[in-house]
C-alpha cells in the first residue's frame, strides 16, 4: 500500500485514541488534483471501450430496498459516436448514436425507436436526461469535461487513500453535494481510468445507491473498430415514449394500484 494509505491509518489510530484532530479535509487539494488527472486522461482518449457491471437500488412503497444488476459494454469515438449495451434480468437493449441519429433497440421486447439528434456525445447526454429521462451507464464519465460535470455543487471533498477493485489499486475519493454523496475509485499509474463509481441519494428514504464498476478498459489501437451502424432487424418501430424498461428496473407497483 502507498504512503497515503499508511498516513490515513495513523490518523484513524489517533482519532480512536481520543486525540483531537482536524476534519478529514487536509487532502482536499490532492483529491481534486487526482479527479482532474482522470478527467484530462479521459478527454484525451479519441476512442475507448469498456465492459461494466452496474447495480441500481430502488425503494418500494413499503420501504423495502431492492437492487437490480445488469452488465454491458460501451464503445465511444469522440466527439459524436457511442454504442451502449445493457443486459439484465429485466432488460436486453442497445443504444447507438452516430452524431445524427439516436437509436434504441429493445431486444427483449422486439421494439426499437430512432430520433434525429445532431451534436456531440455531450449534447446527447444532456438531451437524453432532459427530454427523455434516460441516462447512459456512468454518463457523467463519458463527457468531454468530466471534472466540471462531477464537481458541480460539490460541498465536501475527501481523499480516502487507496483501495483495490478487481485487483487494481486505486485512489479512493469521496464527494458530497446537497442531494447525493458519491465516491470514485481511480486506477493508479499512467492510465488513471475509473474503476468504480457510486452515487448515493440523500433525499430518498434508505439512501438508494447506483454503482457501476468498469473492466476490460481499452483505448486507442486496442479498441475494436466500430462503424456505429444500427440494425433493428425485425423489431417493430415505436415512439421513444413507449419504449419502457430500458433502465433494467421492473414495475414494482403493487397489483391493483395505479402507478
Amino acid at each position: 500500500m502507498n504512503r497515503r494509505w499508511r498516513a490515513a491509518g495513523v490518523a484513524l489510530a489517533v482519532a480512536v485514541a481520543g486525540i483531537g484532530v482536524a476534519p478529514a479535509r487536509a487532502d482536499e487539494g490532492q483529491a481534486r488534483e487526482l479527479l482532474k488527472e482522470m478527467s484530462d486522461y479521459l478527454a484525451a482518449q479519441e476512442v475507448l471501450s469498456f465492459t461494466y457491471d452496474s447495480d441500481i437500488e430502488v425503494v418500494t412503497a413499503d420501504l423495502q430496498k431492492l437492487a437490480f444488476a445488469s452488465t454491458g459494454t460501451v464503445s465511444l469515438a469522440r466527439p459524436d459516436k457511442i454504442r451502449v449495451t445493457r443486459t439484465g434480468g429485466f432488460v436486453d437493449m442497445e443504444m447507438v448514436f452516430d452524431g445524427k441519429h439516436f437509436s434504441v433497440l429493445g431486444k427483449d421486447i422486439d421494439s426499437y425507436t430512432q430520433v434525429e439528434l445532431d451534436g456531440t456525445i455531450d449534447d446527447l447526454v444532456d438531451r437524453l436526461r432532459i427530454d427523455y429521462g434516460i441516462a447512459a451507464p456512468g454518463a457523467d464519465l463519458l463527457l468531454s469535461d468530466v471534472y466540471d460535470a462531477l464537481m458541480d455543487n460539490v460541498t465536501d471533498v475527501k481523499d480516502l487513500g487507496s483501495g483495490v477493485i478487481a485487483g487494481v489499486e486505486c485512489n479512493h475519493l469521496a464527494f458530497r453535494t446537497e442531494g447525493v454523496d458519491w465516491e470514485i475509485w481511480i486506477a493508479l499509474g499512467d492510465a488513471p481510468y475509473p474503476c468504480r463509481y457510486a452515487v448515493t441519494s440523500k433525499l430518498m428514504a434508505l439512501g438508494p445507491q447506483y454503482r457501476i464498476e468498469f473492466r476490460d478498459w481499452k483505448t486507442g489501437a486496442e479498441v475494436a473498430v466500430d462503424d456505429f451502424g444500427f440494425d433493428p432487424g425485425s423489431a417493430i418501430e415505436v415512439d421513444i415514449a413507449d419504449l419502457g424498461g430500458i433502465d433494467g428496473v421492473p414495475d414494482l407497483t403493487p397489483e391493483g394500484e395505479d402507478q
